[in-house]
């Protein structure tokens, strides 16, 4: 297995039309959130977690994100950017970005740049190492974890840990949390130039071929707010507010 992932990517491309009227102007990612944008307790919180380097995917705003977050000095990171002039979806970006390194294609946390997370890096990592995964998925309860009820549908997980399948759909059940350990090998699986995703394209695939999608269930007190409508954005104030939201 390989060494811990000290570079990320964060999504941070879309083009954030459903939650217009909080952003305005704004990409999703620099919306305000507990005083700061959103990428920016992203970046803390990755830093605190050991990253070291990440990359920023753009297309919506790009001159408003290079702007704010700069060179990533301010959060004690390297912070590089990849312009899409085409959105390439959340798998193609990470594509994107091996294709284009420099210094060679290693082991990569992938987290979703307009959500709020707080989890234990390290514990899911050692997930990802104990199960011998070549992707791992981070999963929250919405009846146990802080959360904004992302829509979508439900992980299953079997009894060794890995992912057996999805549930589309509403329902009880395990949500992808929007943050990912991806390795090297399953680049085969994304294609150059397309729009593709991890959980429409790639995790299927993975399941189809039997390899190995781990799954990783953050601890008690993690956080996964999607603030990517005005309900959500709402719903995760209020969190906040009552106190339930914990932030690095």
């Amino acid at each position: 297995m390989s060494a811990y992932p000290t570079r990320a990517l964060v999504l941070a491309a879309g083009l954030g039309s459903r939650i217009r009227s909080v952003a305005g102007d704004l990409p999703k990612p620099l919306i305000a959130f507990a005083g700061r944008p959103i990428l920016a307790h992203n970046l803390r919180w990755l830093a605190a977690g050991g990253v070291r380097e990440v990359v920023i995917n753009l297309h919506y705003g790009a001159d408003q994100i290079r702007a704010a977050i700069g060179d990533g000095a301010a959060f004690g990171l390297a912070v590089d950017y990849v312009f899409e002039p085409e959105l390439l979806g959340t798998a193609g970006a990470l594509g994107n970005v091996w294709r284009h390194a420099g210094d060679g294609v290693s082991n990569t946390w992938v987290v979703y740049g307009d959500n709020i997370l707080n989890c234990d890096l390290g514990a899911v990592w050692r997930a990802h190492c104990d199960r011998a995964g070549e992707a791992t998925v981070v999963l929250f309860d919405p009846a146990r974890h802080a959360n904004t009820g992302i829509a979508g549908g439900r992980v299953a997980v079997d009894q060794t840990g890995l992912v057996s399948g999805f549930v589309e759909g509403p329902g009880e059940g395990l949500v992808n949390a929007g943050l990912y350990v991806v390795e090297p090998s399953v680049s085969d699986l994304i294609p150059a130039d397309r729009l593709i995703d991890f959980g429409r394209d790639v995790f299927p695939a993975m399941l189809a071929g039997r390899r190995r999608l781990a799954a990783h269930i953050m601890e008690p007190e993690g956080v996964c707010l999607g603030l990517d409508t005005p309900e959500a954005y709402a719903a995760g104030q209020a969190l906040l507010a009552a106190g339930r939201v914990r932030l690095t």
